[in-house]
C-alpha cells in the first residue's frame, strides 16, 4: 500500500539534498573531451540558483513519488539516492546532452553497497539477485542499442540504463520491464513531439537520459500492477 510519510520524507530529503549537491557536483566534475567542432555549456556555467532549484524540484518529486509508492521497504534508501543523483544528470543531460561519467559510477557503488548491506540486514537475497540480473541485461540492451546506432543512444545512456536496471530490479520483474520500456515510449513519443516543435534539430544528439529516469519512476508506480494484471 502506498506510505504517505515515506513519501513526505523522501520528497523533503531528496529535494534539500539535490538543492546542495547539485551545484557542489557541477563546480568539480571534469569535463568530457569533445571532438573537433564540438561544443557545450561548461558544467561550472550551470552551477548556479536556477540549477539548484530545479534539480531539488526534480529530486523531490521524484523521490516523493517513489517514497510513497515503496513505503519504508528495503529498496528505500537507495531510491533516495538514485533519485538525488538522477534529477542532477537529468539536468545536465538536458542542457549539455552529456551524461557524466563521473556522477553515474559513484552513484553505482552507492545504490549497489546499500543493496548489498539491506540484503545482508534483511535476508532479501532474491532480490538482491534479481537486481544483479537486470542490471546486466539493461546494461546489455542499452549496449546493443548504442553499437547498432550510436547516434541515437550515447554511451552515457549505457551506463546510466545499468544504474536504473538494478534498483528497478530490485523491486521486481514488472517494474523493472515497465521502467526501460516507459523511458523508449516518453523518448520516443515526446521526442517526436519536441522535434516537430523545432525544441531540438532533427541531427543533434537527443538528451534520452530525462526519459529515461522519468520511465524508471513509472516504472515504480505501476510496474508491479500491470505485472499482476498481467499475470492474472
Amino acid at each position: 500500500m502506498p506510505d504517505l510519510i515515506a513519501g513526505v520524507v523522501a520528497a523533503v530529503v531528496c529535494a534539500v539534498a539535490a538543492y546542495l549537491i547539485g551545484p557542489w557536483l557541477l563546480r568539480r566534475i571534469p569535463e568530457p573531451i569533445l571532438d573537433e567542432g564540438q561544443t557545450k555549456l561548461l558544467y561550472a556555467e550551470l552551477a548556479t540558483p536556477r540549477a539548484a532549484a530545479w534539480c531539488a524540484a526534480l529530486a523531490g518529486v521524484a523521490g516523493g513519488l517513489v517514497g510513497w509508492r515503496i513505503g519504508f521497504s528495503g529498496g528505500y534508501a537507495a531510491w533516495i539516492a538514485l533519485a538525488v543523483s538522477g534529477a542532477v544528470l537529468g539536468y545536465i543531460d538536458a542542457r549539455t546532452r552529456y551524461l557524466p561519467s563521473a556522477i553515474i559510477w559513484p552513484t553505482y557503488g552507492v545504490v549497489s553497497g546499500v543493496l548489498v548491506v539491506t540484503a545482508a540486514v534483511t535476508g532479501e537475497w532474491g532480490s538482491l539477485r534479481r537486481a544483479a540480473i537486470a542490471g546486466l541485461i539493461g546494461f546489455g540492451v542499452f549496449y546493443l542499442l548504442w553499437f547498432v546506432f550510436p547516434r541515437g543512444v550515447g554511451f552515457g545512456d549505457v551506463r546510466l540504463s545499468g544504474l536504473l536496471a538494478v534498483a528497478l530490479g530490485w523491486l521486481g520483474w514488472g517494474e523493472f520491464v515497465t521502467g526501460l520500456y516507459g523511458g523508449f515510449f516518453l523518448g520516443a513519443v515526446l521526442g517526436i513531439v519536441l522535434t516537430v516543435a523545432k525544441v531540438f534539430k532533427r541531427k543533434e544528439m537527443f538528451p534520452f537520459g530525462p526519459f529515461m529516469l522519468a520511465g524508471a519512476v513509472a516504472g515504480v508506480l505501476v510496474g508491479g500492477p500491470l505485472e499482476r494484471l498481467y499475470l492474472g
